[in-house]
């Protein structure tokens, strides 16, 4: 079954391949982490005890991976919506650590659309980097539509 156009943030008319994904910024922060701590129950002392982070290759503390990962869905979903919690695959990896206060830009791209009689299936370039240019995530998002 193909998607109604209407029924997409997007316009499926108005996918094409080189379409941009809306961009967010977003600054993480200490209190950030320790929230997702929280919420995770995720304790690791590399992201909550700056003490410890500190004696560590790290030199103070980090954020968790899957809150940096939440933010590029958030970018995907403001792309696709629902379609994206219902039919989604993510393929990234994380290259830089992140740390309270880099401001991370996210992102995509439309890399490719491949259409059959039952489902449309759009593939993205998806990036985060942080305030020095740096790659912090690379990777691709698929999501049926």
């Amino acid at each position: 079954m193909i998607m109604k156009e209407d029924n997409l943030p997007f316009k499926l008319a108005g996918l094409t391949k080189g379409t941009v994904l809306p961009e967010i910024k977003r600054t993480i922060s200490q209190e950030n982490i320790n929230l997702f701590a929280e919420a995770t129950r995720d304790f690791n002392p590399i992201h909550v005890d700056d003490n410890f982070a500190r004696k560590t290759p790290f030199q103070g503390t980090i954020a968790h991976g899957m809150l940096v990962l939440a933010y590029v869905s958030q970018i995907m979903t403001a792309a696709f919506g629902r379609k994206w919690f219902d039919s989604s695959q993510l393929d990234v990896r994380l290259k830089t650590p992140v740390r309270p206060g880099d401001i991370l830009t996210f992102g995509g791209i439309i890399r490719d659309i491949n259409m059959n009689q039952e489902e449309t299936l759009v593939l993205c370039d998806v990036f985060c980097r942080n305030q020095k240019g740096e790659p912090v995530i690379i990777g691709s998002a698929r999501v049926k539509v």
